[in-house]
């Protein structure tokens, strides 16, 4: 057939070329793996979002560790196959996101207290055999606001909008970090009080008729609700109205796709000295690479390897 049709031939012999130079090429940049490999996954739903696969095998990467982690979709309500799978497979690490911290939380042998108060985990460990949650999103968030501000939480007074699980861990890492006031705002006024309590006796509930007032003497105010996400609605919209923020103030939006929201821009045009959400994310990420592995997490390649995947998506 082929001989019939020399310039058939030729374009055949071009594809598998290509081939395999793509085969080379992947083999180039990815170590082998092998029975020795040790493995560590994130389960979500959805989960192709997700960053933590290129957080993760960089880390491993620049570290010279035979470790590779793996993005799985576990459908909600299927949480504790997932641990059982994490158990029978031999899984080092596990990595949780939505849907399922709160179902982890409750299904592991284990929480540490920041897990335990949460009621969410984001992060397991494997300890003699037993399946410990974690929770670094307030660590993430701390290390992160560090990193980009250099901003010290303790004496100053912070405004949080939303109440879900990154809301909450930030409430209780600013309460826990010498916060003199912690004011949570939500459309929910149920969900917004449990997230207050967290910060004990400086949290407070903040309705919008107030919200002015407080926001005048804010030193920190951060987003914490999907307002502005890529994927979540207009990236127009503002969880607050950015003339309401002190141009003295540090914001932080924990969004982090897109790299700049439209509130980020629009408090930028003011002088707002503002921050997304990439730190947390490339932090949090280091803290359970650190639980894994015990060593330090190579957070510059980390951080890089981030940016450069958002770019390209």
């Amino acid at each position: 057939m082929l001989h019939r049709h020399p310039n058939l031939r030729q374009r055949v012999r071009s594809v598998w070329r290509r081939i395999w130079a793509v085969a080379e090429l992947t083999n180039d940049l990815r170590p082998p793996v092998s029975g020795h490999t040790r493995l560590a996954a994130v389960i979500g739903d959805p989960v192709r979002h997700s960053l933590s696969p290129v957080l993760m095998n960089t880390a491993f990467a620049a570290t010279g560790l035979d470790w590779s982690y793996h993005a799985f979709q576990v459908a909600e309500g299927n949480a504790l196959g997932a641990l059982n799978a994490v158990r029978a497979l031999g899984l080092e690490g596990l990595s949780v996101t939505m849907p399922h911290k709160a179902a982890v939380a409750g299904a592991v042998d284990r929480c540490t207290p920041e897990a335990e108060v949460l009621e969410s985990v984001n992060c397991v460990t494997v300890e003699a055999g037993l399946l410990i949650g974690h929770n670094t999103d307030g660590d993430g968030f701390l290390g992160g606001l560090a990193h980009d501000a250099g901003t010290e939480v303790a004496g100053r007074n912070a405004v949080v909008m939303g109440a879900g699980g990154a809301a909450r861990a930030v409430v209780r890492a600013l309460a826990s970090s010498g916060a003199s006031d912690v004011a949570v705002v939500n459309r929910t006024q149920e969900q917004a009080e449990k997230a207050a309590a967290l910060a004990g006796s400086v949290g407070r509930v903040v309705s919008k008729d107030g919200l002015a007032a407080v926001l005048a003497n804010a030193d920190l105010v951060i987003n914490a609700t999907p307002l502005g996400m890529a994927d979540a609605g207009s990236i127009a919209d503002f969880p607050v109205d950015p003339e309401l923020v002190p141009v003295d103030a540090v914001a932080v939006d924990l969004i982090y796709h897109p790299a700049e929201t439209a509130w980020m821009s629009a408090l930028r045009r003011q002088g707002v000295e503002v921050y997304g959400g990439l730190s947390m994310l490339v932090f949090q990420a280091a803290c359970a690479f650190e639980l894994w592995t015990g060593k330090a997490a190579p957070l510059s390649a980390m951080e890089a390897a981030a940016r450069a995947a958002l770019n390209e998506g």
